[in-house]
């Protein structure tokens, strides 16, 4: 018992500290994708619910491909295939030079287009519940298109779409595990550094186990509050 705690340690020879950084890196990433999904995805439902048939076929072709292809090989296309495609830009205008894609970068990319293809479903559906009265009320009002997406139409879409984007999220955040194959070191990679020193598998997978239950856990506690507080309102109206 005491080797346990000695290996779990942050002082010299633990792995605590090592494996605390990883996981600031592991949820680091999961966020950062946020700001490109979310938005992204949100313009996904509305382009395939437009009229014209032109963003209607980019929206489903989008969702297609990412909602298809394995998480993994989107990373790896988006690694890879963005450090070729500069380098021989860059090749095509005379400079001949190697180029590195940053690996956080590339994994923002990669995860926020998957996680953007997939919330435009949960968008979808929510669009789904709203009746056309929403909109010929606020046209009777007075408001813009703008206003009255912004005002009345996305506050009822995220209340609906909180408990599909949370499932997206958690999906997301145990997606992020893949990016220890392009050399990111993050929870999974640097936990398998203190298997490999320790020889020791079943404490660490364990202790990784933990943390990855410990952010789930409490990104449940978040999407619940977010529920909640997005639901005062529409409760308010129904009594």
């Amino acid at each position: 018992m005491p080797e346990v705690f000695f290996l779990l340690g942050f002082g010299d020879g633990g792995w605590g500290l090592t494996l605390l950084a990883g996981a600031l890196v592991t949820i680091s990433l999961a966020l950062c994708c946020l700001p490109l999904g979310l938005p992204l995805g949100l313009a996904v439902a509305v382009a395939a619910r437009s009229k014209k048939r032109l963003p209607r076929t980019l929206a489903t072709l989008f969702s297609t491909v990412f909602r298809g292809l394995p998480e993994l090989l989107t990373l790896l296309i988006v690694y890879y295939g963005c450090q070729i495609g500069v380098q021989k830009l860059l090749a095509y205008w005379g400079y001949s030079t190697e180029v590195t894609i940053n690996a956080f970068f590339a994994a923002v990319i990669a995860f926020g287009l998957v996680f953007a293809a997939f919330s435009s479903q949960v968008w979808l559906a929510a669009f789904k519940t709203l009746g056309k009265g929403q909109y010929e009320a606020a046209s009777v009002l007075g408001l813009s298109r703008w206003q009255t997406f912004r005002k009345v139409i996305l506050p009822q879409l995220v209340r609906v779409a909180l408990p599909g984007l949370s499932n997206n999220w958690l999906t997301l955040l145990k997606d992020t595990s893949l990016v220890s194959t392009i050399s990111l070191v993050d929870l999974m990679r640097q936990t398998n550094l203190a298997v490999s020193a320790t020889k020791e598998p079943m404490l660490f997978y364990f202790a990784a186990c933990l943390l990855y239950l410990f952010f789930s856990a409490l990104s449940g506690r978040v999407f619940s509050f977010a529920e909640k507080r997005y639901s005062l309102g529409h409760r308010g109206a129904q009594s």
